[in-house]
């Protein structure tokens, strides 16, 4: 499988999160329609960060056993795209290269090695494009 997308953690947040509605609806539209399609994948690292934010920040934050069994929906939602030292290495580079947070730079990274063209994610630049890796964000653009 060659998935279009990749996931970034604030779309997997975003359908727990009630503080605002209408991203919480559209995320959660958004997240259904990839899963139904089978298009796009996870990285690790987004399950993990999906983890500490629905543990810590969250309003109110989640005990582990809900947060362990939307972590296990997801992995069946999604193929996940695990982390490896290439990744790190090529996150590293995007940070001396592009000038990404390391975290941005891993999820560019991970898409970049296992070729999924579109990461979709808020924390980007809307449309920018990096090595062949376009970033959108879902909320605001269609897909």
């Amino acid at each position: 499988m060659n998935p279009r997308y990749l996931i970034d953690t604030n779309l997997l947040i975003y359908p727990l999160d009630a503080r605002d509605p209408k991203k919480q609806k559209k995320a959660a539209e958004v997240l259904l329609r990839l899963a139904q399609e089978g298009r796009a994948a996870l990285p690790v690292q987004a399950l993990s960060e999906f983890a500490s934010v629905a543990l810590r920040r969250l309003s109110p934050p989640l005990e582990a056993e809900p947060v362990r069994l939307e972590i296990e929906r997801l992995m069946l939602a999604f193929p996940v795209l695990p982390l490896t030292a290439p990744v790190v290495l090529e996150a590293l580079r995007g940070v001396a290269q592009h000038h990404l947070s390391y975290y941005d730079a891993q999820v560019w990274a991970t898409a970049r090695l296992y070729q999924v063209p579109v990461v979709l994610s808020e924390d980007f630049a809307m449309g920018a494009v990096l090595e062949g890796v376009r970033f959108v964000n879902p909320l605001e653009q269609k897909l």
